[in-house]
């Protein structure tokens, strides 16, 4: 998914382009209004983080203009202003979402991920090979064999299977399943991946869970015209 943030504080803007794109979005800067609304006009984005000071013209304008278009993406603003008032008027002109400076980037990252998830319909049932997860009963099977996950297995292999093919690092499998900050400390999320992979994958010839060096871990059904050379970039845990 692809984003873009129009702030002209280059500290800020720097910072969120990096916590997004490690969170595997790709992410547009724009240092000021009219900048912003030139590349929102050539890209189909899917979401717009829009601060409300800019050098050019005021952020609020800048939403209208956006609001114009036949088409536009939802729109998070970013304001230092936190009154009542000047989050009513954000949100009457057509913001999906208001984050008052300064902000925990955590808050941030969820707000973006509620609402690019509005309006995108969530699958009951997921499917990767043959391992298949029921996301009402919460049962996850492979081929004929029921598997029993603790809850937080469950999470973990649910966020994986809803991003199957795209790999997803540490930090987003923390914030996701745990809804709190990721230390770089801890080796929580490869515990559970070693659970997952003693439940899921171990007694199976075909394995479903992948490490992705240097990033986090991804599932994928394996295609079978690829060799192990050729899918190096996408190797089992030792």
């Amino acid at each position: 998914m692809r984003l873009i943030v129009v702030e002209d504080e280059k500290r800020i803007a720097d910072f969120l382009a990096r916590g997004l794109e490690s969170a595997g979005y790709a992410v547009d800067l724009a240092a000021d209004g009219t900048t912003g609304l030139e590349l929102i006009h050539q890209t189909d984005y899917d979401l717009a983080i829009l601060d409300m000071m800019l050098p050019d013209m005021d952020g609020l304008t800048v939403l209208e203009k956006i609001r114009n278009r036949k088409s536009s993406p939802p729109v998070l603003i970013l304001s230092a202003r936190g009154g009542v008032d000047d989050r009513v008027r954000g949100l009457e002109l057509g913001a999906d979402d208001y984050l008052t400076k300064p902000f925990a980037f955590v808050e941030l990252l969820a707000r973006v991920r509620v609402l690019l998830r509005r309006g995108q319909p969530m699958p009951e049932r997921l499917q990767v090979g043959d391992l298949v997860l029921d996301c009402i009963r919460r049962k996850v099977h492979r081929g004929s064999d029921q598997i029993d996950l603790a809850p937080k297995e469950f999470s973990i292999l649910e966020y994986l299977m809803r991003s199957k093919g795209r790999p997803v690092s540490r930090t987003m499998i923390v914030e996701h399943v745990w809804d709190m900050d990721y230390d770089g400390l801890t080796n929580i999320v490869d515990v559970y991946i070693r659970h997952l992979r003693a439940k899921v994958d171990d007694k199976y010839t075909e394995k479903l869970i992948h490490t992705v060096r240097g990033v986090g871990y991804l599932v994928e059904e394996p295609s079978p015209e690829k060799s192990p050379a050729e899918s190096a970039s996408a190797i089992p845990a030792q």
